[in-house]
C-alpha cells in the first residue's frame, strides 16, 4: 500500500476517536454538573477536548496536505 493510503486509513482513525473523546467529555461534563461521574474516565473533561483538539489538529493538517497535492497535480 502506498503512503497516501496509510495517511487517510490513520486519519479516518484519527477523526472517530477524536470525535468519541469529545463526546465522552460532554458526557462526563454533564454527569459533573449532575453531581456523578464516569468512573471509566480518568481525566477531567478539560483534558479530553485537549486531546481531542490535538487529534483533530491533525485530520485537518493531513486533509490540508492532500488538497494541496490534489490542486497542484491539476495545475500541471
Amino acid at each position: 500500500m502506498r503512503i497516501e493510503t496509510w495517511m487517510s486509513v490513520f486519519s479516518r482513525m484519527m477523526f472517530i476517536v477524536a470525535m468519541l473523546f469529545f463526546f465522552l467529555a460532554v458526557f462526563e461534563k454533564i454527569a459533573n454538573l449532575n453531581g456523578q461521574t464516569l468512573s471509566f474516565i480518568n481525566y477531567e473533561p478539560g483534558r479530553l477536548l485537549e486531546f481531542s483538539a490535538i487529534m483533530l489538529l491533525f485530520v485537518i493538517t493531513v486533509t490540508l496536505r492532500r488538497i494541496r497535492k490534489e490542486t497542484g497535480k491539476r495545475r500541471d
